[in-house]
């Protein structure tokens, strides 16, 4: 079905007026043009729109079904030139605090997007770890903090958007393991790449492992987790990262998951901004990107 959106106001029109006349000055058409638009939405749909008796114009059922359609497409085409229209509008500087591997995940692939977006928006990004996330927004310092943490509850902050994150001990595809899993007592035996102590689901997996009396000390610690998991790929070591970071090199089948007994931790994705910050316009489109940019990569996952 091909329809033009030009037909559809037209439509609009003329039964809104019950007048092919009537619509034709009101639309600045010629009445020619006005009856031919409406005989290409009659084909494209397949029935009359109309019944034209005695020189009235009356809507067919099928055709007051289609006005209700046509009237949904008007609003949401005049929405979405009112949203687009607004969003080149905004301006203003944003700055966010947020865990390493999820500045790489904002912006590697979709920054491009995001400045045709926004073009008067700039952002400032600042890796931090938790703590230090939530004592630059409590002093405002930064607009809003982005953490990928336990969950995160507390009546001083509002939360934007959230995500539960899925995370696994990864090694590379050449490497071997036993097909039945590794306990924990086991796997801290071998060589580590890991992000900075201290960090984000880091200090999570080494709570974890301390409640068990266990330590894990790794060859090489970085905040990159892109550059962790291309050194995975390599065989090099075993980490432990968020499946967003290494789910392209598991698809690929140049890093796999490993099977570990008796081991699991909750891991959230959380935008937040403080109770008492106002929500600008460019804080707000901020917001509605991330929250679009979560919604989409829900869809790929699923």
């Amino acid at each position: 079905m091909n329809m033009e959106i030009k037909n559809l106001e037209t439509f609009i029109q003329v039964a809104e007026l019950s007048s092919f006349t009537r619509a034709a000055k009101k639309t600045g058409y010629s009445q020619s043009t006005v009856s031919f638009q409406i005989q290409q939405l009659e084909r494209s749909l397949g029935f009359p729109l109309f019944e034209r008796v005695n020189h009235t114009v009356s809507l067919t059922g099928k055709g007051r079904e289609v006005l209700e359609y046509a009237h949904r497409f008007r609003r949401l085409a005049q929405e979405m030139e009112k949203q687009l229209h607004s969003k080149q509008e905004v301006n203003g500087h944003i700055c966010i605090a947020m865990a390493d591997s999820l500045c790489s995940w904002l912006l590697k692939d979709d920054f491009p997007l995001f400045r045709s977006q926004f073009p008067g928006i700039t952002l400032k990004i600042i890796s931090a770890s938790t703590e230090e996330m939530f004592r630059l927004l409590n002093q405002n310092e930064v607009d809003m903090v982005y953490t990928l943490d336990k969950h995160i509850y507390d009546r001083t902050y509002r939360i934007a958007s959230e995500e539960k994150v899925s995370a696994h001990f990864v090694a590379g595809a050449c490497q071997s393991f036993p097909d039945d899993g590794l306990s924990l007592e086991k796997l801290s035996a071998y060589p580590f790449l890991l992000t900075e102590k201290g960090m984000s689901y880091r200090r999570l997996m080494d709570e974890k492992l301390a409640s068990l009396s266990l330590e894990i000390q790794p060859i090489l610690e970085t905040g990159n987790a892109d550059l962790i998991c291309r050194l995975v790929e390599q065989g090099m070591g075993i980490s432990f990262l968020p499946d967003y970071v290494t789910k392209d090199a598991v698809a690929s089948g140049k890093i796999r998951y490993l099977q570990i007994n008796d081991f699991e931790i909750d891991i959230w994705k959380q935008l937040l901004y403080h109770h008492d910050k106002w929500l600008s316009p460019q804080m707000q489109a901020v917001i509605d990107y991330l929250a679009e940019k979560h919604t989409l990569s829900l869809a790929k996952t699923h």
